[in-house]
């Protein structure tokens, strides 16, 4: 696989392409500074990156979308060099809340269009103006969904000049195969963000995604932040396994970078999330100047266990809850 800087992008059933690297933009809104993902974005630009996941439920897809227009405004990109993916959010699901809330993302953004906009979970949350619906018990309210009614709103997006692609998040197979085998489909799902790591592979999902011509999209590709609301503090660190050690010491690089590469070599699009400039250009440095061997990636595909950093845990009571089901 011969990536560049200006060329490091695979092809999606659509026509479209995305880019194998992205840059996350989540940020606690409790704790992060305000301006700090417009200033990493810009950076990020300037480093190489193309591709940008974000989502109205972050609160600060004002910030990205200012880093893009203003680096568009100098000459460093233009908006056709760029890939910004959003997230349809859990309380948008009613086919009728599914436009104005990509067009809520377009506003923020001020752009005219999103190139990826995906389904976030395959459940949802009581419609409204709280994005976390809590009744008098503390317990999060759950709503019907029916999957393929919001997929036709969301075709009707991408017929409108909205978006450019669809795609899904968190989807199991039984899942996929509801919109796959939904009778008049026009739009296939051309992507599948998902956990996907060395220590939880996703094999199955990865093959069966395969099969039906859908990109899989890494996200905690380094593992995860220790946020207990949805991290299993449990899980032992990625980045510090002997195996990615000692491989990063052969090819001087850091175990982040071992990791990364690993996905990136079979084709999984990596999203890591950093605000850290330094971390911003370490990870970036990862698609160009080296590459695992067959029996370097055999071994680290034997370090899969099973292992979900991100579980989820206020779906975990939802009958539709996906990492209920093998893959």
């Amino acid at each position: 696989m011969n990536l560049t800087v200006k060329n490091h992008s695979i092809p999606l059933s659509d026509g479209n392409q995305i880019p194998l690297l992205g840059l996350g933009t989540y940020g606690d809104p409790r704790t992060t500074p305000k301006g700090t993902a417009r200033e990493c974005v810009k950076l990020a630009i300037d480093v190489g990156y193309r591709h940008f996941d974000g989502a109205l439920v972050y609160f600060n897809e004002h910030e990205v979308g200012q880093a893009i227009r203003e680096k568009i405004a100098d000459g460093t990109v233009r908006r056709e060099d760029i890939f910004y993916c959003g997230k349809l959010w859990n309380t948008f699901h009613p086919p009728q809340l599914v436009r104005p809330a990509l067009e809520r993302t377009l506003k923020n953004l001020k752009l005219d269009y999103v190139d990826l906009y995906i389904v976030e979970l395959p459940m949802a949350f009581k419609p409204g103006k709280e994005f976390y619906p809590i009744d008098k018990n503390g317990q999060y309210i759950y709503h019907p969904t029916d999957l393929c009614a919001t997929w036709e709103a969301l075709e009707a997006c991408k017929d409108a000049g909205l978006v450019k692609s669809l795609g899904v998040s968190n989807f199991n197979r039984r899942q996929l195969e509801l919109l796959l085998t939904k009778p008049g489909l026009k739009h296939k799902p051309v992507s599948n963000q998902v956990e996907c790591h060395p220590y939880f592979t996703q094999p199955k999902l990865l093959e069966f995604c395969r099969q039906h011509d859908i990109v899989v999209v890494g996200y905690c590709p380094l593992g995860s932040s220790r946020d207990s609301s949805w991290v299993n503090l449990k899980s032992p660190p990625l980045l510090e396994d002997e195996l990615l050690v000692n491989i990063g010491k052969k090819y001087n690089k850091s175990t982040a970078q071992v990791a990364l590469r690993f996905n990136v070599q079979r084709g999984v699009v990596v999203i890591p999330k950093s605000f850290n400039p330094e971390r911003i250009k370490h990870n970036f440095q990862v698609i160009f100047d080296f590459a695992l061997t067959e029996g370097e990636m055999k071994a680290i595909e034997a370090l899969n266990k099973n292992i979900r950093f991100v579980e989820l845990k206020m779906w975990s009571d939802h009958p539709e809850y996906p990492f209920h089901d093998d893959y």
